[in-house]
């Protein structure tokens, strides 16, 4: 089991990894030559390194941002922490969360390779999201041992495979092609944003397309802009919590001068991450021909969010900046329908916040991307007050999942084992 462990979570439980073996697999199934191999994997693995760099800058300020957001406006309330979830079970589930993932990768494959929907899901972390979703279901609710890893594989399998096929049509319109799909267990959130988005929104004005006045010119270039966008979302907050709050983390920096660099800091990881998006996918998608010619014909690779970003980089922002106020939104009105206060949380609403901007540009251009997003804000902060009732009958309590798909398998999964048990 030692071995096991290995290989699952030390190995193949890299993101990293798995996705550089998975494109030398197709580069060897295309009979390239050595060298072409090992550069294209090691390509891979770079690509994905500066991706994940770039999500470690954009967490750590975005960590930041989260922490002086809350304590500057007083709020107290749930935050949901995947991570806090996912480190429980691992002490009590471990060994069946990695066998879940393991079986439902075997599953989305069995599936892509009998059926027309050819994705294959290779984001490392929402797969370990959604195995510990069935896993802590699963288990809380009366299954133990083969009938819980089968039951959670198999759930897992298809949600691998259902999402992406949920999103591609937008995802095909948003990239122009079918290279690559989404694999990100917040897609039901997309399809939410999309279609408030289609319902409120022009397509032909889309949020890539402002027109500036010449001596605004420079906010044509969506770094620049991204940082006259930021620097207020931070100062603001600083300012509200004051000096005392940012000192821990400041190191003698004045506090208002460390907040702006921390703004500047969030729109380096996005140039850092978007780096790592270009590169990955130069290599990625060619060598998935390979996969696609010989393991499972005609594959798609489904990928993480960020894959998505540099086609509509100002759709991102503004995502994340509607969710985040369709979350405060959410923050107070849901607790006075008898649910948990949740608190914004900030990754969440960058990641996918971001990525639902891009599906409501797509279809409804920036007035979607702006009316969805607090749609989109509003929905994703509802899932988890109602889920979080369940969770507490389990077990757990002041803590519950973040991503719509993972809290979606949660609501069902667990409402029907309590039915049955």
């Amino acid at each position: 089991m030692s071995f096991l462990h290995f290989i699952v979570n030390d190995v193949l439980g890299q993101a990293s990894i798995l996705i550089s073996l998975i494109a030398m697999i197709g580069l060897i199934a295309l009979k390239k030559s050595t060298g072409q191999v090992i550069t294209g994997t090691l390509k891979t693995l770079l690509g994905f390194l500066v991706l994940l760099s770039g999500a470690s800058i954009i967490v750590n300020a975005l960590t930041f941002l989260g922490e002086i957001f809350q304590k500057g406006f007083h709020m107290r309330g749930i935050v949901t922490d995947v991570g806090s979830i996912a480190g429980i079970a691992q002490q009590t589930l471990g060994r069946e969360t990695a066998l879940i993932m393991v079986l439902a990768f075997i599953v989305n494959i069995l599936i892509a390779r009998l059926t027309r929907f050819k994705y294959i899901f290779l984001t490392g972390q929402a797969s370990l999201w959604m195995a510990t979703v069935c896993s802590v279901i699963g288990y809380m609710g009366g299954l133990r041992g083969t009938e819980l890893i089968l039951t959670g594989g198999i759930i897992a399998g298809i949600m691998a495979v259902g999402m992406p096929v949920l999103a591609q049509p937008i995802v095909r319109k948003i990239t122009g092609s079918d290279d690559i799909a989404l694999g990100h267990f917040c897609t039901i959130g997309y399809i939410v944003q999309a279609g408030v988005a289609k319902i409120t929104g022009d397509v032909s004005k889309s949020t890539e397309d402002f027109e500036l006045p010449q001596s605004f010119s420079f906010l044509q270039d969506t770094y620049l802009s991204m940082m006259v966008v930021m620097i207020p979302i931070y100062l603001i907050p600083a300012i509200a919590a004051g000096p005392e709050v940012v000192a821990p983390y400041a190191n003698n920096v004045n506090y208002l001068v460390y907040s702006f660099l921390q703004s500047i800091q969030f729109v380096v990881g996005v140039y850092v991450l978007l780096s790592g998006v270009r590169l990955l996918l130069a290599e990625i998608v060619p060598a998935f021909r390979g996969i696609a010619l010989r393991i499972v014909p005609n594959a798609i690779p489904a990928l993480d969010c960020p894959v998505l970003f540099p086609y509509a980089p100002n759709a991102v922002i503004i995502g994340f900046i509607s969710t985040t106020i369709g979350s405060v939104i959410g923050m107070f009105l849901f607790p006075s329908l008898g649910l948990a206060m949740i608190l914004p949380g900030m990754l969440t609403n960058f990641f996918a916040g971001g990525t639902a901007g891009i599906f409501g540009n797509a279809v409804g251009g920036r007035r979607g991307a702006i009316i969805g997003g607090i749609f989109h804000g509003l929905f994703i902060t509802l899932l988890p007050a109602l889920l979080l009732p369940l969770l507490g009958k389990f077990g757990f309590s002041n803590v519950t999942f973040s991503d719509s798909d993972v809290i979606s398998v949660g609501l069902v999964f667990g409402h029907i084992l309590n039915f049955f048990h």
